[in-house]
């Protein structure tokens, strides 16, 4: 298992689309992946989980993968948070 603290530089913070394209990049993962708020630790391949966070740019999260693909699922992810989309 892999654990990163990311920040997120995403414009808009993690609002509906946004939402949607990190679900879509952890969802060409094998591996479980998780994202940390705090205490809230929600599936990063569900919509409604991810949204529930209601994530700003700025924040930093602790995102979380285990499984064969983890290593590439956390660079990948965390290029998309970094972006300024």
């Amino acid at each position: 298992m892999i654990k990163k603290p990311i920040t997120i530089q995403i414009a808009s913070g993690l609002e509906a689309r946004p939402v949607a394209l990190l679900v879509q990049v952890a969802s060409q993962y094998e591996s479980k992946i998780y994202v940390e708020d705090g205490s809230r630790k929600v599936n990063a391949k569900s919509i409604m989980g991810m949204m529930s966070l209601g994530l700003s740019t700025g924040e930093s999260i602790v995102v979380s993968a285990e499984g064969s693909d983890e290593q590439a699922a956390i660079e990948n992810i965390e290029r998309y948070l970094s972006s300024d989309n």
